[in-house]
């Protein structure tokens, strides 16, 4: 669906957008413009490096933040796909500078549904995290409204050809400022820290995220928050694969930091329409039931009390399973 349509990425120069941007560019030769909004020129020039004009004639690169409401519209201009990937993700900055967050996550939110409303934008899907399922950081919380505002889009598209959804995921592998490039640094010390021993993730590869993203756009009717089933992994299992010589200190969790992740709520549940490799939790103010959209999707309702936690996932990677995603999917010596 994506030949011939032009295409932007906000947050474009982040580990998503350069992989997703990639993908596309090589999977969709047919695109006809892909915009890379992002606002750190250095980043763009770093991008424009691996992805340039001269390889890949559909790529545009544009100066902007998602708080510029003005800057938004100018760059939605044409364009017929959106992907949402700018936010500020960082929990401890987040909680330090909360307003910050809320203006990039929150109010940029929002900025980018008016701006695809007033352009005539069709597909509008926004990435999220496990931390806005009952979150108790800032972050989270932000990301939660965000999902709010983006799946609550559909309720004021009037007439307009648009459908706006949402896809959730746990950590992604290898992704800028996570834990796996930090206990790489870190192994050279010695010593890799351990928040707490009984803490677990989920994990995503980068390619499944992207590719995922890519379904959610052909596949989504709006107002959904997709959610991927995916492996989870113990933070002392991980520390094992990356330095099984280091020291792993017991250092205590972070403010705002979770022993286990969620990415759909027992709450969520009532909502929630089992996919196959997704699924799906249902907007309640949205027009269509959970046993209808089940019944038109091929789907299952999950049953009430229903939770989707990494603590208790039926899949964890193991040791030697979490060695070979590295060296397969981000090419490490581990």
């Amino acid at each position: 669906m994506l030949n011939g349509k032009n295409i932007l990425i906000t947050g474009g120069t982040g580990s998503f957008g350069r992989e997703c941007a990639r993908t596309i560019l090589t999977k969709h030769p047919y695109v006809k413009r892909l915009v890379i909004f992002s606002r750190d020129e250095l980043k763009q020039f770093e991008m424009a490096q691996e992805l340039s004009l001269s390889e890949f004639p559909a790529i545009r690169y544009f100066i902007g933040d998602v708080r510029d409401l003005r800057r938004l519209t100018r760059a939605l201009e044409g364009v017929d796909v959106v992907i949402h990937a700018a936010a500020l993700k960082q929990v401890p900055a987040a909680e330090y500078n909360p307003f910050e967050c809320i203006k990039t996550n929150i109010l940029g939110a929002q900025n980018l549904i008016e701006a695809c409303l007033d352009c005539d934008v069709t597909r509008v899907v926004a990435l999220s995290t496990d931390k806005a399922a009952a979150p108790i950081n800032l972050y989270g919380a932000t990301k939660l409204c965000s999902d709010k505002l983006f799946t609550a889009a559909n309720n004021i598209k009037g007439k307009r050809n648009v459908r706006f959804s949402v896809v959730r995921y746990g950590n992604v592998m290898g992704s800028r400022g996570s834990v796996i490039p930090f206990f790489m640094e870190r192994r050279k010390s010695g010593v890799l820290p351990i928040t707490d021993p009984r803490m677990t993730r989920f994990n995503i590869s980068l390619q499944s995220g992207v590719e995922m993203v890519l379904w959610a756009l052909e596949h989504a009717r709006g107002g959904e928050i997709f959610v991927p089933k995916i492996p989870s992994y113990r933070i002392t299992d991980l520390a094992e694969a990356i330095g099984p010589d280091c020291e792993h200190p017991v250092v205590g969790v972070r403010p705002g930091e979770k022993i286990h992740e969620e990415m759909i709520t027992v709450s969520d549940s009532f909502n929630t329409v089992d996919l196959g490799p997704y699924y799906a939790i249902l907007s309640s103010a949205g027009e269509v039931s959970v046993e209808r959209y089940a019944r038109e999707e091929g789907g299952i309702p999950t049953p009430a009390g229903f939770a989707y936690n990494s603590g208790t996932n039926k899949d964890f990677l193991s040791v030697e399973q979490l060695r070979r995603l590295m060296r397969e999917k981000l090419y490490l010596e581990v």
